[in-house]
C-alpha cells in the first residue's frame, strides 16, 4: 500500500508515510485514488505526509551564510536521509528576494540527474526553506582536496556531467548565468550536478535585455564585461571553458580583481580584440576607454600542456588513425 501511495503522489519510493496518514487512507479507502488526483487533493496529502513542514526536518551542521540564507546539512524524518536546507530570511517590506522566487520557479520544472533536486519548500513568516537533495561538497572543495591536482578521468567525467546537465537547461530555454565551481555539486559516487539557480532566467521571458551583473567575475565572458545586456547560451559557455581550464590545471583561467584586469588577462591570452575579429569593438566605450595593449593570441598548448593533453586523447579517442 505504501509503495501504491508514493506512485500515486508521484514521491520517492523511500518515503516512510505517517502511521496516521496510512490510517486516514484506509479509512477513507484505496477508491480514493483510483479517480484523477486534483491538485488540491495532493496539497492536502503531502501536507498530512509531512511536506512544507520545519519540524519534518532536523539541522544538523551549518554549511554557509550569505547576504540573505543560510545553508544547513539537515536530515528529514520521513526519508532518514540528509538534505541541504537553505533558510532564506525575510524581510517585512520586501517579501522574497527575487533570486529564490526564480531558483524555486525554475527548479520545480528542470528535473535530470545533473541537475540538483529540490525536494520541498517550506514558507513561514520569517524564512523561506529549500530543501535540496545533499552533495557532499562542490568542485572547488574537490579541488582543494586533491591538491588542485584532479585525475584526468575525472576531469573529462566531469566535464561530460556538466555539459550534460547544461544541455539539458538549454534545451528548456534556461540560461544558469552563476557557472563557477562552488555552484557545482559533487556526491561521493562521483556525480556532479548544477546547483544555485538563484540567477538563472529563463531565455523565453519576453524581454530585449538582461543585466550584466551576472557570473562570478572570473567565469564571466568579455561582451559581459564591456557592459553587453543581449547574451544567450554563450554566456554559460565561456563558463564551462574556465572551469575545464581550472579543474586541468588546478588554477582559475583568468583571476582578474576588477572589470580591467580581468579583460586585460582574457586579451594578454586571447588576443587584444579588433575591428576585423569583433565588429563594432572600436564603437564600445567601456573598450575604448581603457585603451588596452594590443596582444596577439597565445596556443593554450604553450599555457598549460595538461590541458591540450586531455584535448588530445579525446581527440584520438573520438578519431581514431
Amino acid at each position: 500500500m505504501n509503495s501504491d501511495i508514493n506512485k500515486r503522489l508521484s514521491l520517492p519510493a523511500d518515503i516512510r508515510l505517517p502511521d496516521g496518514y496510512l490510517e486516514k487512507f484506509n479509512l477513507i479507502g484505496p477508491a480514493l485514488f483510483e479517480q484523477p488526483i486534483s491538485r488540491r487533493l495532493r496539497r492536502v496529502s503531502l501536507s498530512e505526509i509531512g511536506f512544507g513542514k520545519l519540524e519534518t526536518y532536523i539541522k544538523l551542521d551549518k554549511l554557509g551564510e550569505g547576504t540573505y540564507a543560510t545553508v544547513y546539512k539537515g536530515r528529514s524524518k520521513l526519508t532518514e536521509n540528509l538534505v541541504a536546507l537553505k533558510e532564506i530570511r525575510l524581510e517585512h517590506e520586501e517579501g522574497a528576494p527575487c533570486t529564490a522566487i526564480r531558483e524555486v520557479s525554475l527548479l520545480k520544472d528542470l528535473k535530470h540527474a545533473n541537475i540538483v533536486t529540490l525536494h520541498d519548500i517550506i514558507h513561514t513568516k520569517k524564512s523561506l526553506t529549500l530543501v535540496f537533495e545533499y552533495l557532499d561538497k562542490d568542485l572547488k572543495q574537490y579541488l582543494d582536496d586533491c591538491g588542485n591536482v584532479i585525475n584526468i578521468h575525472n576531469v573529462k567525467l566531469f566535464l561530460f556531467q556538466l555539459l550534460r546537465g547544461l544541455s539539458y537547461c538549454h534545451r528548456r530555454k534556461v540560461l544558469h548565468r552563476d557557472l563557477k565551481p562552488q555552484n557545482l555539486l559533487i556526491n561521493e559516487r562521483g556525480e556532479l550536478k548544477l546547483a544555485d539557480f538563484g540567477l538563472a532566467r529563463a531565455k523565453s521571458i519576453p524581454t530585449k535585455t538582461y543585466s550584466n551583473e551576472v557570473v562570478t567575475l572570473w567565469y564571466r565572458p568579455p561582451d559581459i564585461l564591456l557592459g553587453s545586456t543581449n547574451y544567450s547560451t554563450h554566456i554559460d559557455m565561456w563558463g564551462v571553458g574556465c572551469i575545464f581550464y581550472e579543474m586541468t590545471t588546478g588554477r582559475p583561467l583568468f583571476p582578474g580583481s576588477t572589470v580591467e584586469e580581468e579583460l586585460h588577462f582574457i586579451f594578454k591570452l586571447l588576443g587584444t580584440p579588433t575591428e576585423q575579429s569583433w565588429s563594432g569593438i572600436s564603437c564600445n566605450d567601456e573598450f575604448v576607454a581603457h585603451n588596452y595593449p594590443l596582444y596577439r593570441a597565445e596556443r593554450l598548448s604553450n599555457h598549460t600542456p595538461r590541458y591540450t593533453t586531455v584535448l588530445h586523447v579525446h581527440n584520438c579517442t573520438t578519431h581514431p588513425g
